[in-house]
């Protein structure tokens, strides 16, 4: 008999403790949707919106049309925090295991199906290459599997209903369980081994918890000693790593930038600069730089960058024909933000007929490149870019870092519809280190206003902030005091909106204009 029985006994302990792997399954699983509950609750300009958007799966127009619809964005960024959360939270604890694993099934089925990997790029940065089996599909598979055994006996239901089972027996209100009962069947207290089967994920909670604590806000015991010894003054901050980064967001935004005209194109008072998008970032020494910016901008960034700008009223983005294809891309997802081209490039009609080819509102000659034409006397040609630009309805325009090139052009009669001229302060103080090398492009602002004062035809100023060097409320007012009509500002997606609000509080102060609006 004993035979018999032995087998019965392991099998029964066997079939009890090989649910431990699938519990602790779940709590990792539970651990990853509750950090991105909480990552998405703390960011202030997190929205699910740009991600709605610019969708491209096979329910891309629904997606579309909820990330057009500003009730349904809140609607669904809520659901998508409070149901990470809640999700996170029941399967850590082991609570409504089964209707938690079914909703996470639901929400990462979304997640999927609004970019599948099956045969096109995928906006945003990935872990890895993917050919539609992504990491959103193996955690789907992996809840499947916890729905069907959600190792019931580990975690707090277990252990409540347990308590509620036992009690009522020992009132002798029900019978005895069957042989097969998932859940633990006490008759008194419970035991250490089922206390520590059904509390198995509260210390992982915590672990979470202190985690959490330590990456967004946590003080170690060394920087609080050090704050103790700091004296009145003293700054004790010794790393930017350190300090706390925070940006606004659309909530924040004061109102929607004014607008002028250029031929039949209408422009925002700002026009998004393409520079940090494509990569071409003036660092002065810190070679590394545009290689940096190339990498944070990568497509998904890009779209997001551009959705929010035109959120802010930005309807525009100046840039060079290299970035065509994703402009492109965006208006294939349904964004609207314009194009000008700076045509930069070897051959300077070519590149005009690409950027006309490819959509855009507007085309002038780059300035590196104009002031490399006006040293060589090329005027010939200049004349037949802007010939070729207007033959097809856009306003046409000339670019220039140097002064020289500018009144160069006026002499010969070359009128564009507009011009692109450097302007920024050289109070900086890398403005004249190294005059050899990248961190100076406009060598006397104060001729620069002087003579595009008598032009008639409207400004464009770039390099307003020296690439990064000025303030923007500095750079801002001095170049619309200076005479600008438009400035044309490279901005990540965090400072959009704080640039848009500087900009329209320097539009709508009393500003020091000699120039008349010429747009």
């Amino acid at each position: 008999m004993w035979r018999r029985i032995r087998p019965l006994v392991s099998t029964a302990s066997s079939r009890q403790y090989g649910q431990f792997p699938l519990a602790l399954l779940r709590v990792i699983i539970g651990w990853h949707f509750l950090y991105e509950a909480w990552v998405k609750l703390i960011s202030p300009g997190w929205t699910s919106s740009g991600y709605l958007k610019f969708s491209t799966g096979p329910l891309a127009g629904f997606f579309h049309w909820l990330g057009a619809n500003e009730t349904a964005v809140r609607i669904s960024d809520q659901l998508n925090i409070w149901g990470l959360l809640l999700i996170g939270l029941a399967l850590m604890l082991g609570v409504a295991v089964r209707p938690a694993a079914l909703s996470g099934i639901a929400l990462l089925a979304m997640y999927y199906l609004a970019y599948p990997p099956l045969f096109s790029p995928v906006a945003g940065v990935s872990e890895g290459q993917y050919l539609i089996v992504n990491k959103n599909l193996v955690e789907l598979f992996a809840l499947a599997v916890i729905f069907a055994y959600p190792a019931a006996r580990f975690g707090l239901s277990a252990l409540l209903a347990g308590l509620r089972r036992g009690a009522e027996r020992a009132q002798g209100e029900v019978s005895e369980p069957a042989s097969d009962q998932p859940l633990p069947a006490f008759l008194g207290p419970p035991s250490r081994r089922q206390l520590m089967a059904g509390l198995v994920g509260v210390p992982f909670v915590g672990a979470f918890a202190l985690a959490v604590l330590k990456k967004h806000g946590w003080k170690s015991f060394e920087e609080a000693q050090l704050r103790g010894r700091a004296r009145p003054g003293d700054s004790v901050v010794a790393t930017a790593t350190m300090k706390t980064f925070q940006f606004s967001s659309l909530r924040d935004l004061r109102g929607q930038l004014p607008t002028g005209r250029i031929g039949n194109v209408t422009l925002s008072r700002m026009i998004l600069g393409g520079n940090l998008i494509g990569g071409w970032a003036h660092a002065r020494d810190l070679i590394y730089a545009s290689k940096l910016v190339k990498a944070y901008h990568h497509r998904g960034k890009i779209f997001e960058t551009f959705d929010l700008a035109e959120a802010c009223g930005v309807n525009a983005v100046l840039t060079n024909p290299l970035l065509c294809d994703v402009i492109n891309d965006y208006w294939r997802n349904g964004g609207k933000i314009q194009f000008i081209s700076d045509c930069g490039g070897k051959d300077v009609l070519q590149m005009i007929q690409k950027s006309i080819d490819r959509g855009a509102c507007s085309c002038y000659i780059q300035g590196g490149v104009a002031d490399r034409l006006v040293e060589q006397g090329q005027f010939d040609l200049m004349a037949k870019g802007l010939e070729l630009i207007r033959g097809n309805g856009l306003p046409a325009g000339i670019g220039g870092h140097k002064l020289e090139t500018i009144r160069a052009c006026v002499e010969k009669g070359l009128r564009p519809d507009y011009w692109m001229k450097t302007l920024h302060r050289t109070d900086y103080w890398s403005a004249r280190l190294q005059p050899e090398h990248d961190n100076i492009w406009c060598d006397d602002p104060e001729a620069t206003a002087a003579y595009m004062r008598n032009l008639p035809e409207p400004w464009i100023a770039f390099k307003i902030l020296a690439a990064g060097a000025l303030e923007p409320k500095v750079g801002f007012r001095h170049a619309f005091e200076s005479g600008a009509d438009f400035i044309c500002v490279g901005m990540y997606d965090f400072q959009v909106v704080d640039d848009v609000n500087l900009a329209l509080d320097v539009l709508n102060s009393r500003l020091a204009r000699q120039r008349e609006w010429r747009a």
